[in-house]
């Protein structure tokens, strides 16, 4: 049996200090997030950000048709479900629904990681 000959893969690399940041709008709400795509799969919808909430942002109560993980770098992340600093990954399942932002103290960074395409619609819109 003959096998096919490996070779090493293409990398995708960002240097998150020096890359452009763009907005992210969210009409439904009528905010624009700050936001650093880092990675996205054109066969899986999956996608990466480096995010910023802003100090007091909350994202109000929502649900996704994916599943979606937070990894805090910088500032404290609020959610229904309690507070996480630097260093958490929180990881919101697919279909319930949630809210998360800000602490009033300070701003939050974090990296956001979707499963699949990434949409959402709010509970009270």
């Amino acid at each position: 049996m003959t096998t096919p000959e490996l070779r090493p893969v293409d990398l995708t690399v960002v240097d998150t200090n020096t890359a452009e940041w763009t907005l992210f709008p969210i009409p439904q709400i009528g905010v624009e997030l700050d936001a650093l795509p880092l990675v996205a799969d054109p066969d899986t919808g999956m996608q990466v950000f480096k995010m910023v909430y802003r100090a007091g942002f909350t994202n109000p109560w929502h649900h996704h048709p994916c599943a979606h993980g937070i990894y805090v770098l910088d500032g404290i992340l609020t959610t229904h479900g309690g507070e996480f600093g630097p260093g958490s990954f929180v990881w919101f399942p697919e279909g319930g629904i949630m809210e998360h932002g800000a602490s009033a103290d300070g701003d939050v960074t974090f990296l956001f990681i979707t499963n699949k395409p990434f949409d959402i619609h709010y509970v009270e819109r």
